[in-house]
């Protein structure tokens, strides 16, 4: 599809709705169509999919993922401001732009729309880690709820979620996401790139999740396993995991490692060992 041209600048659309960015709502616009391009070509072939994406703000990646053809793309924002920022928008893509007015905490993003389901993303900074354990929670109860997460974190975020055992950055996240889908972290964008610029580093994590061995743990039971251990990383897990030596001992596992220098193979055969 090509490009929108009577559409005004996005820095227009801004001014038109008033739509200064929010601190309390985690608002950073991203005005930078090369940069929205490009996310869009890491998330694959959005032709084939129904695209989901959290907080379009004033429309930038959401014109982009229209320009590469998607679907349908359902933008959920929480800002009134931002939704009818988008009516301009929505008049010119054939009906393929729907606005939702909602909370992305509480919304049921499966409901929105049928199966291929994608979810694009430039998350708000501070809710990311919370949606994100959301979805996860979704892919482990139905693998087909979506078919890949692009999305924007924080960088240091981003390397957690994509940290492997033994370095600081390995923990809860990593072990959540990593069980759950193969995870790549594909470029960095300043904090110049936004409108305000954060002090931060972002980075964009392409997440696909995969199928699971027969009997898998439940989502709960890997929460709850890693959370006792991260909760106390220095401690070795004789200590931190201490209400589950018994099945430490029983999976064979060496009670003197610590919560980083378990696999995350480790984490999903002592949960399996719980259920």
């Amino acid at each position: 599809m090509s490009e929108f041209p009577a559409l005004p600048p996005l820095r227009e659309v801004i001014a038109a709705h008033d739509l200064r960015a929010d601190k309390k709502l985690g608002q950073n616009f991203l005005f930078d169509s090369n940069i929205t391009d490009k996310i869009v070509r890491h998330a694959g072939d959005v032709s084939q999919a129904h695209v989901i994406e959290i907080g379009p703000g004033p429309g930038g990646l959401t014109r982009s993922l229209l320009k590469a053809g998607a679907r349908s793309v359902h933008a959920v924002e929480f800002d009134p401001r931002a939704v009818a920022a988008l009516q301009d928008l929505q008049r010119v893509c054939d009906g393929r732009l729907v606005g939702v007015e909602n909370d992305a905490l509480t919304v049921d993003l499966t409901a929105l729309c049928d199966a291929p389901r994608m979810i694009v993303a430039n998350l708000p900074y501070n809710i990311a880690t919370v949606l994100l354990i959301g979805w996860l929670r979704q892919i482990r109860q139905e693998r087909e709820a979506f078919g890949s997460m692009t999305l924007m974190f924080q960088k240091e975020v981003a390397e957690r979620i994509c940290a492997q055992p033994g370095s600081k950055a390995y923990g809860r996240l990593s072990v959540m996401a990593q069980w759950l889908c193969d995870v790549k972290k594909v470029f960095d964008v300043p904090g110049s790139a936004f409108t305000p610029a954060p002090k931060v580093t972002s980075s964009i994590v392409r997440l696909v999740p995969k199928a699971l061995d027969e009997g898998a743990p439940d989502f709960e039971a890997v929460e709850a396993l890693t959370a006792a251990a991260f909760g106390q990383r220095r401690k070795m897990i004789r200590s931190s995991l201490r209400d589950y030596s018994d099945y430490i001992k029983r999976c064979g596992l060496d009670d003197t490692l610590r919560a980083e220098n378990l696999s995350v193979a480790d984490y999903i055969k002592l949960a399996k060992c719980l259920t």
